[in-house]
């Protein structure tokens, strides 16, 4: 019988690390907008600036951390990272005690916590193989997911008592404290990578163009690209408005508006439970454009939470958030899963990093075109041409052959278009989980 994760030390304490990280992640995200919002009085425009700075980086540096990834150890990596987010955000509370907060002391911390995350987030994606056996990794990746999604659940709430509480700038204190922990964690970690030789090094360029060419190489990973492109263009218009509209226009206070994200997110955590009962009842190709369907409809409904009264509106955010969380959660396990699945070690951090580079890529660009929408015709009807554009999104998985299949090729037949319909149906999907970064990963 195989031995449950729940019993590997090593893989434990990599798991109690990114909890907490998880955990302060999700009481930042809510915390540093609330901050610019309420107590800076932040614009649209400044709230789209503030976004985009965060996200930058996966535009500026993405393909080149992928090739230096690769020729680092990835959990060596991580620890750096945790280090720099820690100190980055150890300056907000500081600068606030003396009185000498502004917003362009927001925007840089948000480029170097973005930069550091790049490094962390594609290492991340490429450091479990090297931690567990081939046949764990789904299990290692549902672990590691749902218990991201649980962190999605407590994290807003508890973030937004604290922002209450405390104020925005002390709550980004527990933000740098879960990172050291997690960095404490790593340094407890112990990985079998085996690093490249420095003669297997090309030049940088060449090392980004073939981790280029493995991604767009393969029909059924453009089609993913594509997909997930144009969700997270669309849903980070919706999401770079979104304080400005619970804070402002819905009049939720901040403890209202995390208690929400909460809420929505334990649409997260059952679709990360249920992703292996739906890849083994309908196939692991089908999942895909169903589950891109599911969270491009659930967008729709946001902006109608303007002209219901509050508690209706609450209600029904509610609902669409669950729905939107549930579809993105079963969507990114079951494509993060294949690719990891079809890519050779020595190109997992290139991978990763082409794609965050095309899917991350366009968020600091929507993120600006957020806020020069927000100024120039309102929050609201930027929030309805966000969530109606995002219907477009589940096009290229939707048109394109997963419907055919009932499971996604292996590492071996992954070049292009597959050729068989793999596995009869009735059989169990090959892998699952992987941990994502909504709207896609």
């Amino acid at each position: 019988m195989q031995r449950s994760l729940w019993r590997d030390g090593n893989f434990l304490t990599l798991w109690t690390g990114q909890a907490f990280s998880h955990f302060g992640a999700q009481v930042f995200e809510l915390a540093l907008p609330t901050l610019a919002v309420l107590l800076l009085h932040a614009t649209e425009a400044q709230v789209g600036y503030l976004n985009a700075a965060a996200m930058a980086a996966f535009l500026v540096v993405g393909l080149p951390a992928g090739a230096w990834i690769d020729r680092m150890r990835k959990r060596h990596v991580m620890i750096w990272a945790d280090a720099v987010r820690a100190l980055a955000l150890a300056t907000i509370p500081l600068l606030h005690l003396f009185g000498h907060l502004e917003m362009w002391h927001l925007y840089l911390v948000a480029l170097v916590v973005g930069v550091a995350t790049v490094f962390f987030d594609v290492s991340y994606q490429s450091i479990v193989p090297s931690l567990v056996r081939t046949d764990q990794i789904a299990e290692a990746n549902g672990k590691l997911e749902s218990t991201n999604q649980i962190a999605g659940l407590a994290g807003p709430a508890v973030g937004g008592g604290l922002v209450s509480l405390v104020t925005a700038p002390l709550a980004i204190v527990v933000t740098a404290c879960t990172y050291v922990i997690s960095m404490v964690a790593l340094l407890l970690t112990r990985d079998h990578e085996q690093l490249r030789a420095p003669e297997d090094h090309a030049p940088l360029h060449r090392e980004i163009g073939e981790g280029l060419q493995w991604v767009f190489g393969n029909a059924l990973l453009r089609r993913i690209v594509a997909t997930t492109a144009i969700s997270n263009l669309c849903s980070t218009l919706v999401f770079t408005l979104m304080p400005i509209f619970y804070l402002r226009i819905l009049g939720f206070t901040p403890a209202v508006m995390g208690l929400l994200f909460s809420l929505g997110a334990v649409g997260g955590l059952l679709g990360a439970m249920a992703t292996p009962r739906i890849v083994a009842r309908i196939g692991e190709a089908r999942t895909i454009p169903i589950s891109a369907l599911a969270f491009s409809i659930a967008m729709v409904p946001l902006p109608l939470a303007a002209v219901l009264p509050q508690p209706a509106a609450f209600a029904m955010l509610v609902v669409q958030a669950f729905a939107m969380s549930f579809g993105v959660l079963v969507y990114n396990i079951t494509q993060v899963t294949f690719r990891q699945r079809i890519t050779p070690s020595r190109l997992l951090g290139r991978m990763n990093a082409s794609i965050r580079f095309c899917v991350w890529g366009v968020m600091p660009l929507s993120a600006l075109a957020a806020g020069w929408l927000g100024t120039a015709l309102g929050t609201v009807p930027a929030l309805w041409i966000g969530s109606l554009g995002g219907l477009v999104s589940a096009l290229p998985v939707a048109l394109g052959p997963f419907w055919r299949l009932r499971e996604l090729p292996a590492a071996e037949a992954a070049g292009g278009e597959p050729a068989t319909k793999g596995p009869p149906a009735g059989e169990p999907a090959a892998e699952a989980p992987a941990p994502p970064s909504p709207p896609g990963a």
